[in-house]
Formats: C-alpha cells, structure tokens, sequence
C-alpha cells in the first residue's frame, strides 16, 4: 500500500512521551476495565483511497466472497513458543475519510457492502474500534472519539476522522442498526465513549475477550486484543506506543497512524471468524451439579 507521506507528530507532542509517563499510561492499560452499564440488549476530495483503488464506487467482486473458512480441527497457536510471531499487517485498502461528507459517502458504501452480505451470508460482523487523544495532564480529560475504524473483511477497512466530521447520518444508522454486529475488545467501553462524545448509540456489540472465555470455559480472564491475536492468529499485533498514545485529532492522520487502526479493526474481524468457527466449550459436569446445588 502507499500513502502520501504525511507527518502528524509535533515536537511539543512528543515531548510529552516521558518513561514516567508511559509507564504510566501501561499501568492503567494493564487494569482490568470496570464493567460499564449494561448495553448489549476537502481537503476537497471524497474519500482518500490509495493510487490503486478504482474511483468508481463499484462494490468490489470479493465482497460477495464467502468470509474464509476454517478447519474444525483449528488448534490454538503454540502459546508457549520461543519464537516471536510475524508481525500482523492490514494488507487490503484502507479508505480514509475527513469531511463529514466523505465519511457519509464512506458510511453509505459500507451500508451497501453490508445488505450484500447479508444476502450471502445471512449475518454480517464488522471489526471495529475507536481512538482518541489521551491526556497526559491529571485534572485533564482525554480528547473525545477522534478516528472510528471499521473492517468489513480482509480486503477494506474504512478509517473514518470523526473528530472533524461527527458522525453523519449514514454513520449513525449503520452504528445503530441491531443486526449488524460489532466486535472488539472492550467494545461495550468503545460504545459508551461514542454515546457520551457523540450521542449516538453503537448497538450489536459482541466482546471478543467475552466470546474466547465463552469457546474455552473460563469467564474470568480479560483478554487484550493483542494477546487474541498471538492466540488465535499466531501473528503479534504491533502496539508500538507514540502510535498508540499519539494525536489523533490532527490532520491528516500519518501513514503509521493509519495502518495501525486500520490492522486493529482487522484483527478483531479476523479473530471473530476464527473464533465463530468453534465449537463452545463443554461445561464440566461437576459445575453443572453445583449450580444445580446452588438454585435449591
């Protein structure tokens, strides 16, 4: 893929990048999150493909692929190995939008790639995730939602500027539409934050750390994204952190910046698939007599 070389790091951002400070921000990444509330229940042009994305808007031919199969017999990757993975990439199209008209173009192009899918395949899940500007300063809040990435599959994902645009129409009846599913780690706490800075709901939420506990019985271990993708992909997620703390008001958003969002949304696409295509786990019969125990 190539992008225009752009360079969204000031110097006065990056002094900012003290080892106090990412020391830090990893403590509080490392805390297991509180359980929120309850919500499962131009520049003047359009959007910013690559030089090699057709400017047409025609859906492309893979989008009626079926999503990838896997095998029944898919055996977790060797956790205990000595070697270090391959580093996981995006390697699709990532279609960068600005303008709150070039993200409702984008929205409305996701819509219809969605009602496709859904015709063959009956239900649709997308990868998706939020940045925002963290705040380094106690006594200061970090910045409101500022990128929303969103991947269909392995060959688009849509990286969406909503600091600058809010979220359009198109935006927000695909967020709110209850038969498109969402995933991600954490989601439920990407979905508040939306609601607060936005006032839009994102509904249809499904979290992958949730549905991993859900396949191997266990329901007490908080999985990052990071380590589902060791796990079920056998890749490393690259987090490196002035990505991953930087600022993602400014535009436009780096090369970095966008690939990294954009290998995010896919990696929770990609560990949903694999995680769909496994069977739950087989509850022990001891905990089945103890909950039969319990409800007498």
């Amino acid at each position: 893929m190539e992008f225009k070389d752009y360079n969204s790091f000031s110097l006065d951002w990056d002094d900012h990048f003290t080892e106090d400070v990412i020391r830090l921000m990893d403590a509080i990444e490392a805390t297991p999150p509180t359980p929120p509330p309850s919500s499962r229940k131009k520049r003047n042009s359009a959007v910013h493909h690559q030089d090699n994305l057709k400017t047409s808007r025609q859906l492309p031919h893979s989008i009626l692929s079926p999503p990838p199969s896997f095998p029944s017999s898919f055996a977790r990757c060797q956790s205990n190995t000595r070697l270090r993975y391959p580093p996981l990439r995006f390697g699709g199209h990532i279609l960068y939008s600005f303008t709150e008209d070039e993200v409702e173009n984008a929205a409305m192009e996701l819509l219809k790639i969605v009602e496709i899918k859904k015709k063959e395949m009956g239900q649709v899940a997308l990868g998706f995730d939020i940045e925002w500007k963290p705040s380094f300063q106690k006594g200061i809040l970090p910045g409101k939602a500022a990128v929303m990435q969103i991947c269909c599959d392995s060959q688009y994902c849509y990286v969406m500027h909503i600091f600058h645009s809010g979220i359009p129409q198109s935006l927000q009846v695909l967020l709110e539409d209850s038969e498109i599913i969402k995933v991600g780690v954490a989601i439920d706490g990407d979905a508040i934050k939306v609601f607060s800075d936005y006032k839009v709901s994102v509904n249809a939420l499904e979290d992958l750390s949730d549905l991993a506990n859900q396949k191997f019985g266990s329901n007490c271990r908080h999985w990052s994204l990071a380590a589902l993708t060791e796990e079920f992909i056998c890749k490393e997620l690259p987090k490196p952190k002035k990505i991953r703390l930087g600022n993602w008001e400014l535009y436009p958003l780096s090369n970095a910046q966008l690939q990294y969002a954009a290998t995010d949304a896919f990696a929770s696409w990609q560990i949903y698939q694999v995680l769909k295509s496994l069977p739950d786990a087989v509850k022990d019969p001891a905990d089945k007599r103890s909950e039969t125990i319990s409800s007498q």
